[in-house]
């Protein structure tokens, strides 16, 4: 059987609350019992809440129906996307092949010319694949078409406007305008480039960049066999020629853009649209489940509220003192603020990919991200279920306590680690390839945080200065020595402090907080019948209340505590439980 948290369990104190120090009539009374017990209640975990009044634990029953059936839309759409990012990445190291003369796979970052010539004859060579498009490739590529004709190849040359060079001589004039000079290539009419212009020259001394532009059309198919409509793609290609430095070494890259469009006229037999209803109708589903979970889990978000605002004008009202955030926060349940934004992500997720489904959008990787981020809130969310069993608890309460101080942690740990990835990244940038941008270094220092490729990091370091070879030997050693000897010791001290503190406040038993110590008044179980009355009945139940309070303490104020005992168990209980099987609590509170 699952439990409560041990925050809202109940305790014996020695001593008394600040609330037990003021004079309160016989309704105030009962409206502090109603309020605690209004409290408690909403602390309950749902098997506690069933036993308490009865009410069946639909929120629970539909978190765990919406895990199971946002995890299999989010399979389904993993397969589709994961077919686009498979054509897409194939069709880059097609074009890399097709398009890039002598390319061997994995060469891209030392794909580059030295030689005037090999300008020429690279640019030759794209031209002449490009014109031989329908002879070369075995794929289902198609030049773009703009009405009936063929859009074309676009060349454009990049340089400074003007410039005059003489490095003998140590002198150079130079105008920082840059100029681009384009010529269109059309399919299949040319090819080759002396062909298209027989004086096109490159202007090497001042030339900045080539680059090569043009546009090709697939679809693709293997969403066939996924009962899937397939989609045409749009490739835009651009090769570049890269000439900024100027150091006699041109390097050459290959990109791609794709724009995912629905295709104008298809047919498919062998599959039925069926299928493409009924994953229409599934995502319909899925966003009206959310939509009753973020329902449901607002109004839960909106009670505790109006509880805390109940208890603060209580506390301020007889005690004078105003709640400390920390109790403040106990009313404000941060899982149900995460399964809002879960059933949020998920129903704009699941919006997105019914445009998807229906070819009105081809955002794959956006609708990707909504569905992913939801689905993972979605199963930490489970972590609260199992947070009613006592040894999980523990822990959840040892990550909620600790969590303040961890982010005190990295904020300190952080600016250290910042300052060492400026510092490798000014250095050692230009001698290894690992610190060449700040984004590298981060990867790089994280990496060796978790031991991971020390020995390369080392190793790799050029030994072309010896000063910065000896700082290289000093920063890494003393950045390892600093962050797995010290900072994540400090770390996991402060994980395993917190779980002890936990530990030892759960095996005392000793409330710690002022919200904790009210709530211990309160020794009505679930299963005793009080919480079964409806929350508009409070009023009336506060005033049978004082009623029988004060009959009991008119007629036997006068009596020995014993006789007031038996006289007020044989005689006036059973007037009282008859008025109401519901207010049979009041006999303990006449302190006979």
């Amino acid at each position: 059987m699952e439990e409560s948290t041990d925050l809202y369990a109940e305790y014996e104190t020695n001593g008394h609350p600040p609330w037990a120090d003021h004079h309160q009539s016989g309704e105030d009374l009962d409206n502090v019992d109603c309020l605690r017990r209004k409290i408690k209640y909403y602390f309950m975990n749902p098997c506690e809440k069933f036993h308490a009044r009865g009410r069946k634990p639909w929120k629970l029953c539909l978190q765990i129906i919406k895990i199971a059936i946002i995890t299999m839309q989010l399979v389904s759409f993993g397969l589709s996307n994961q077919m686009v990012v498979t054509f897409r990445e194939e069709n880059l190291m097609t074009f890399k092949h097709l398009f890039l003369k002598d390319y061997v796979d994995g060469s891209m970052d030392t794909y580059a010319v030295y030689r005037q010539t090999d300008v020429y004859d690279h640019l030759d060579y794209i031209i002449q694949q490009y014109g031989h498009l329908h002879n070369t490739t075995v794929g289902n590529h198609e030049y773009e078409k703009d009405g009936a004709s063929y859009t074309p190849l676009s060349l454009c040359q990049s340089y400074y406007r003007n410039g005059t060079i003489y490095p003998g001589n140590e002198t150079f004039e130079i105008d920082a305008q840059v100029e681009t000079d384009c010529l269109d290539v059309y399919p299949m009419y040319h090819p080759s480039l002396r062909g298209v212009l027989p004086d096109f020259e490159l202007r090497f001394k001042t030339m900045i960049s080539v680059n090569v532009r043009f546009v090709l059309k697939a679809i693709n198919l293997q969403t066939v066999r996924h009962r899937e409509l397939p989609d045409c793609y749009d490739f835009t290609v651009m090769i570049t020629f890269n000439n900024q430095a100027h150091s006699g070494r041109i390097k050459i890259d290959l990109e791609n853009d794709v724009d995912i469009n629905e295709c104008r006229d298809w047919k498919v037999t062998g599959a039925s649209p069926r299928n493409i209803h009924l994953t229409l109708l599934f995502d319909s589903l899925i966003i009206i489940t959310c939509i009753i979970s973020f329902t449901l889990c607002m109004r839960s978000v909106l009670t505790g509220i109006r509880l805390q605002n109940e208890y603060t004008l209580y506390c301020r009202k007889h005690t004078g003192k105003d709640v400390p955030w920390s109790d403040k926060l106990e009313f404000v349940n941060g899982w149900y603020i995460l399964i809002i934004v879960s059933d949020t992500l998920t129903i704009i997720g699941s919006i997105l990919k019914i445009d998807i489904q229906t070819k009105v959008l081809t955002s794959y990787d956006v609708c990707s991200i909504f569905l992913g981020t939801g689905t993972m809130f979605v199963w930490i969310g489970v972590i609260r279920y199992m947070g009613y069993f006592k040894k999980y608890n523990i822990l959840i309460l040892t990550l909620r306590a600790a969590f303040p101080n961890v982010i005190r942690f990295i904020c300190c740990a952080g600016i250290i680690y910042l300052s060492y990835c400026f510092c490798g990244w000014i250095v050692l940038g230009p001698y290894h390839e690992k610190f060449r941008t700040l984004n590298t270094v981060s990867e790089c220092l994280f990496s060796l945080i978790n031991g991971d490729d020390m020995f390369p990091t080392f190793k790799n370091m050029k030994q072309k200065s010896s000063l910065v070879w000896v700082f290289s030997r000093v920063y890494l050693y003393t950045f390892v020595s600093l962050f797995i000897y010290m900072i994540l010791s400090l770390f996991i001290t402060i994980i395993t402090d917190t779980y002890d503190t936990i530990k030892q406040q759960q095996q005392s038993g000793t409330p710690t907080t002022e919200l904790q110590r009210f709530l211990s008044e309160c020794n009505d179980l679930p299963n005793s019948g009080v919480y079964r009355l409806k929350e508009d009945n409070c009023f009336l139940n506060c005033c049978i209340n004082r009623y029988f309070r004060e009959n009991c303490y008119s007629k036997f104020n006068n009596w020995h505590p014993c006789e007031k005992a038996n006289q007020f168990r044989t005689n006036e209980s059973k007037n009282m439980v008859s008025v109401s099987k519901t207010y049979y609590f009041v006999v303990t509170r006449c302190n006979i």
